[in-house]
């Protein structure tokens, strides 16, 4: 892929006094390599955060051929900055790429272009309690061509987005509806791809749950309609009788990073986990014989998402309040402490960034 090229801007924006909300405000800089069937992956380099230049054919805009990530970089109480699991993060964009057709990155060299990006711009990285730098890899093909086949030429972007903090006045549970009507996804389909196409195919149900009181929705299988798959940004977990029980990866939903460290952390404090394909009724049972004692979604936003209140059909299941002692607070806590530094990161999970 050659060097890394750096052009720096000559005219830095002002940074905001203080973050709030997600991704409406960008950092100076962003990251872009481009692609050609010839060449390979070339060009990498680093220059001044501006538009995009596009021709109207490109393919992305016609057949959605498009993938992306998402991650974090934390601010330590000591100033370092902290990456969490950012290898695993290139290596899904890597899994994305392969269902979508477009050509494989070298994981060893995004990180490397990834931790200079971050480097410069290092002072972006927000310092108050739950802030954090959000990065958004994503990769869109950008021949223009208007046949039905995978392009030739590709660019991947990195930009950047100093956030605010997910819950500002402490840990809050969100109210979820099951959504009965659309469906997201089904196997041998890109559920469990992370492109553009499952979140806009998600747009319609979340906009009527919202009319309707709800912060997301939760998906059904796309075929029986019986079986919970995930929430429409989260992973979703289940506490009954004292195990936890999350569905599995059966292709139709994302492998969640955080999904992943939440099933690594509770084996490791020998919480009862398992990955089974849980349906709806299994749970409105479980909560009408009073054994439904916490759900929680997981994600890289929120991290760690409990949920309130639960609605299918006409049963509307009132989960908890979530008080210390709840599995999805100590998860919460246990989760962000490794990301902010705080506590000891015993799975080798963070990068400390020099």
């Amino acid at each position: 892929m050659g060097s890394l090229q750096i052009n720096l801007t000559k005219s830095p924006k002002e940074k905001p006094a203080r973050v709030a909300g997600f991704g409406t405000v960008f950092t100076d800089h962003l990251f872009v390599m481009d692609y050609t069937k010839a060449q390979g992956w070339h060009n990498g380099r680093i220059e001044p955060y501006d538009n995009i230049n596009m021709d109207p054919a490109a393919c992305c805009l016609h057949y959605g051929q498009g993938i992306f990530e998402g991650l974090k970089a934390y601010k330590t109480k000591e100033g370092k900055i902290q990456l969490f699991r950012a290898r695993d993060n290139f290596e899904r964009l890597n899994r994305s790429a392969e269902k979508l057709c477009i050509p494989q990155v070298d994981v060893e060299f995004m990180l490397e272009a990834l931790e200079k990006l971050l480097e410069i711009e290092k002072d972006w990285v927000p310092t108050e309690q739950g802030t954090s730098l959000y990065i958004r890899p994503f990769i869109i093909a950008t021949e223009p061509f208007l046949g039905v086949r995978p392009a030739e030429e590709y660019k991947l972007f990195i930009v950047l987005s100093p956030v605010g903090a997910y819950y500002p006045e402490g840990l809050k549970p969100v109210s979820i509806m099951v959504e009965k009507n659309y469906v997201r996804a089904v196997r041998g389909g890109l559920g469990e791809a992370k492109t553009m196409a499952n979140y806009a195919a998600s747009l319609l149900a979340q906009e009527e749950a919202k009319q309707k009181g709800f912060t997301q929705v939760l998906w059904l299988d796309g075929v029986e309609r019986k079986y919970i798959e995930e929430v429409g940004t989260m992973n979703i977990f289940f506490k009954i009788k004292g195990e936890v029980i999350t569905p599995p990866l059966t292709g139709t939903i994302l492998p969640g990073i955080t999904r992943d460290s939440v099933l690594k952390v509770l084996k490791k404090w020998q919480v009862p986990v398992k990955e089974y394909r849980i349906s709806i009724e299994e749970v409105v049972d479980a909560y009408k014989k009073g054994w439904l004692e916490e759900v929680f979604g997981t994600g890289t936003a929120a991290v760690i998402s409990p949920v309130g209140k639960l609605v299918y059909a006409d049963v509307e299941m009132d989960i908890g309040d979530y008080t210390e002692n709840s599995i999805a607070r100590k998860l919460y806590d246990y989760l962000t402490g490794i990301q902010y530094g705080i506590v000891e990161d015993e799975f080798c999970w963070v990068k400390i960034l020099d």
